[in-house]
């Protein structure tokens, strides 16, 4: 057991006293309380009518001022300042400022009253303690700096940072506003697929490994949701969505994490160009709900979704970041000796589809800022996906790119089970020689 800092043993000292005097610093029951932001939101009118409130949250901030305590209570929503008194609250006053520590949370009950300052302001007539912090928060000028602590800790990188709350917040109205534009602007009908699976499938990525004790059988964390949506689509619904948590036992970097969210859809007779237009209007939809208007910032750049995307073909990206005609290196040994003269990190046994990805995450994604959509992609890419009518080299899907990173992969479905089998048994051929 490791020692007690100074400050810890403060307020144990402190909690000790509260014990003497009979009050329980940690009670189950609270009692109705407002949300602080609801209150701020009708103050005036409290204030006006003198109607007694009562709230909890947080110390974040305490004041002394002779017989008077301020301090700043946070209850998640919004912050307010409360007002202690000895006149108003008599002989417990003595207790509260004996033992009250930032930190701490509280339930205060008074009456709406604003500042000479203009600072609204909650003057007590009743005050508690709920939970006696037993440890100091973070130190409010330099928060939680700290990057491994603030992943380690969540909870207090959460309180010491907003800017962290507000990417939680964000994230939240995201994944609202994506979902109200599916099911009710577009139709699709949410569901939730299996988590565990007898077969990892949907996406090339290494799976994590459980074992089912009753089965006696392993199964797998899902990678991806895509082959059981596609199941219900061939069942009958026209259109389905799944916000899915996905798991992939690979590498972490600031863009890839072992357990993440993806969102996937499917809609019957959509082909590629029916999904980037729907793509399209999503994303506009999210930003106008979300921020109120359909542009961000990226660093000194401003990102716009206001109109239609730019689209640029797999081959054409190449030509233009590279200078290179994918065209010109049809094979496997050829495309290798090209991407070696040009530095890409290849093997000599990397198959083609390999080395072609790799040339691209290599000279033409880090180049693109403002959104654009890749589309056509070569073949060995794609397995799942259409050819191209009139150059079956290349297949119908897309990535939008934006800001150096890919922000979604789609492609027109393939449906043809002789085409679909023969794509197949040539990936099986290549994972037989080692690809993985």
């Amino acid at each position: 057991m490791r020692d007690r800092t100074d400050q810890e043993q403060a307020r144990r000292d402190k909690l000790a006293v509260l014990k003497t005097a009979g009050v329980d610093a940690f009670p189950s029951h609270v009692g109705t309380v407002s949300l602080i932001d609801d209150v701020r939101t009708v103050f005036a009118e409290l204030e006006k009518k003198e109607t007694k409130v009562s709230i909890a949250g947080r110390v974040r901030a305490l004041r002394l001022q002779g017989k008077a305590v301020f301090l700043d209570v946070d209850d998640g929503t919004a912050k307010i300042q409360c007002f202690f008194g000895a006149d108003e609250l008599g002989s417990y006053y003595e207790t509260m400022v004996a033992t009250l520590d930032i930190g701490d949370f509280v339930k205060v009950t008074g009456t709406a009253f604003t500042t000479k300052r203009g600072e609204p302001t909650v003057r007590a007539t009743e005050a508690s303690i709920i939970a006696k912090a037993l440890r100091p928060l973070p130190d409010k000028r330099h928060g939680l700096a700290d990057v491994e602590t603030r992943y380690r800790h969540r909870e207090l990188d959460l309180v010491a940072n907003p800017d962290a709350r507000s990417i939680f917040e964000t994230r939240g109205k995201i994944i609202n506003a994506l979902r109200t534009f599916l099911v009710e602007q577009e139709k699709f009908l949410e569901v939730e697929t299996p988590v565990l699976q007898a077969i990892p499938g949907g996406a090339t990525a290494r799976p994590f490994v459980t074992h089912h004790n009753a089965l006696d059988v392993d199964l797998y964390l899902r990678v991806a949701p895509e082959l059981y949506l596609k199941r219900l689509i061939v069942g009958g619904f026209r259109r389905v969505f799944e916000i899915a948590r996905c798991f992939r036992n690979e590498g972490i970097d600031f863009s890839h994490n072992p357990e993440f969210t993806q969102v996937e859809l499917y809609a019957a007779y959509f082909d590629y160009d029916d999904l980037m237009a729907l793509t399209e209007r999503m994303l506009r939809s999210i930003m106008e709900t979300v921020l109120g208007h359909a542009t961000c910032t990226y660093g000194d750049s401003t990102i716009s979704f206001e109109k239609d995307l730019p689209r640029i073909t797999f081959r054409e990206s190449l030509i233009a970041h590279a200078s290179v005609d994918i065209n010109d290196y049809p094979d496997q040994v050829s495309l290798y000796k090209k991407a070696k003269s040009m530095k890409v990190e290849v093997a000599p046994d990397d198959h083609r589809g390999k080395i072609l990805d790799e040339m691209f995450k290599t000279f033409v994604r880090p180049k693109i800022i403002d959104p654009v959509f890749i589309i056509d992609h070569p073949i060995e890419l794609s397995p799942l996906a259409k050819k191209k009518t009139g150059d079956p080299r290349y297949v119908e899907r897309f990535q939008l790119v934006v800001a150096n990173a890919e922000l979604c992969n789609a492609f027109s479905e393939l449906n043809d089970p002789d085409d679909q089998r023969a794509r197949f048994e040539e990936q099986e051929k290549l994972l037989n020689a080692g690809d993985t």
